[in-house]
């Protein structure tokens, strides 16, 4: 009888032990739920059509192309902090603002300009003026006057002694035009290795200060499309050109355009010739080599009093090409990038479920002028460098019906989540892409990458692209994929920040 009565109240207790243990279990699973309904809430919160007005207002002409270092420009990233701090997320630039500061000089270009071939027609002077945005732009860094000289080809504009190169041997380019191949005639696809030893030649800038050390007074840089990217020089006169130009200036030689770039790329040999071609450049510019560029920036602060000191950054360059002389949109580039950072930022504050690591929320300047923005950020981080799980950069997502992930394939920890969450919510074509990083600089992700900074940079395709153009207008943008990366990445921030693992080691 005895042990009958233990019996019983052993088994009394099991029951009671397996009830409260069903009454967790289904408490959690209440939870689990509930949060998950909170997070779908927030998910349908997410408007396309919201995302387009964002658009919509970056590439307004109020903003006049949001050239960094302009009135525009530090209106429109006044305009982004505005609505970081009516959604509520903390200041994290200078002095307790939203916005962090850096010098940034610019050029603004006027109308008047003139690109022109002279040439004598049975025995009469004549002048053939080139289509603006058709055949030519003035260049965005120009210095304001006008020349009047002979044209010299000289390649890629390179002088390299120990790559054991020179462009420029042999030709003299004093007070004359120089045409210039943009990058460099060596592949970083095809030779990697060797890319590397040419890579600081294929900048810009770098060209520009070549061809002023070597005396020239203007260049025609054969890439159409308006290019901030380059240094500004006093009086030295720049054309951004396109093949009619090309082919103008080649017309006659004996060369043909295609045949000259192959020869110097197969033989890595300079290719220089006087073209006994006169072209006339005239701009009309005004440089402000005060002008002072703006990050706008933004932090949701996580909840974990350990977690809160790492962070993931999702960003997008505010800026474009400005105005030259016409105003350069920027819809696509990167007034959608700008407007799906917006749109997670507003669901993030406005969520019931907090993140447990900290998020922050950047719109860079300058980007277009070298990465001035990006490079000032990490010169000041909000949170040490070392503290940053993940940069998500976004650059150009707003055109087409598909995405690229660029650098997922080089962090598979972070981008498990990115493509758990697209499976879940959009089934939206995403595909993740090995990156090497070899080339020079073309998005704030490779800066961040420079500084061993986990980064993954999306971007849209498949469909006509107009950047740096006037032609990247509201028009052109796709206001679903935006929304469905939006939705995407509130996700997988949400999932990150809140993820018991460890991110140290891919």
């Amino acid at each position: 009888m005895r042990n009958h009565k233990i019996l019983l109240c052993v088994l009394y207790i099991l029951s009671l032990l397996l009830l409260s243990s069903c009454g967790v279990t289904l408490r959690e699973e209440t939870e689990v739920a509930g949060r998950e309904a909170q997070i779908k809430q927030v998910i349908d919160s997410i408007s396309d059509e919201t995302l387009l007005g964002y658009v919509k207002k970056l590439s307004s002409d109020s903003y006049a192309g949001r050239l960094t270092g302009t009135p525009e420009y530090k209106a429109c990233a006044r305009w982004v902090a505005s609505r970081f701090e009516e959604w509520g997320l903390k200041p994290a630039g200078d002095n307790n603002s939203f916005l962090q500061s850096y010098s940034n000089p610019y050029t603004i270009v006027f109308v008047g300009g003139e690109l022109s071939y002279n040439y004598r027609s049975r025995g009469q002077s004549r002048k053939r003026k080139y289509v603006y945005e058709k055949e030519y732009y003035p260049g965005s860094q120009s210095g304001d006057g006008e020349l009047k000289a002979e044209v010299v080809y000289v390649g890629y504009g390179i002088t390299a002694p120990e790559l054991k190169y020179d462009d420029y041997a042999g030709t003299n380019v004093k007070g004359k035009i120089v045409l210039i191949e943009p990058e460099v005639p060596v592949s970083p696809e095809e030779n990697p290795e060797l890319f590397k030893e040419w890579r600081p030649y294929s900048l810009p800038q770098y060209k520009i200060k070549m061809a002023v050390a070597h005396g020239a007074k203007g260049m025609l840089f054969n890439y159409l499309k308006v290019n901030p990217d380059i240094d500004y020089v006093r009086r030295f006169m720049v054309a951004q050109v396109g093949e009619t130009v090309v082919k103008d200036v080649f017309a006659g030689t004996g060369r043909e355009p295609a045949e000259v770039r192959e020869k110097i790329k197969s033989t890595l040999k300079p290719q220089s010739f006087r073209t006994r071609k006169t072209f006339t450049i005239k701009n009309f510019t005004k440089h402000y080599a005060k002008g002072i560029g703006y990050n706008a920036i933004g932090l949701i602060e996580g909840r974990d009093p350990l977690l809160k000191e790492k962070v993931i950054v999702l960003g997008a360059h505010l800026d474009h090409a400005g105005f030259c002389y016409e105003v350069m949109p920027g819809a696509n580039n990167n007034a959608s990038g700008v407007a799906v950072m917006l749109g997670v930022a507003v669901a993030m504050a406005k969520s019931p479920i907090r993140p447990k690591r900290s998020v922050l929320f950047v719109g860079f300047g300058s980007a277009e002028q070298g990465f001035k923005g990006s490079n000032a950020y990490l010169n000041r981080p909000v949170f040490p460098k070392e503290k940053t799980v993940v940069f998500l950069n976004l650059d150009m997502v707003g055109s087409g019906d598909k995405l690229k992930a660029l650098a997922a394939q080089n962090y598979p920890k972070r981008w498990e989540f990115i493509s758990e969450a697209n499976d879940k919510l959009t089934h939206r074509a995403i595909e993740p892409i090995l990156f090497s990083n070899l080339d020079r600089p073309r998005l704030d992700a490779s800066i961040f990458l420079n500084e061993r900074i986990p980064s993954i940079s999306f971007s849209a395709y498949g469909a006509p692209t107009y950047s740096h153009t006037t032609k990247d207008t509201v028009r052109t943008i796709n206001s679903k994929i935006m929304g469905d990366l939006a939705r995407v990445l509130y996700t997988s921030i949400l999932d990150i920040a809140n993820t018991k693992k460890d991110f140290f080691v891919d």
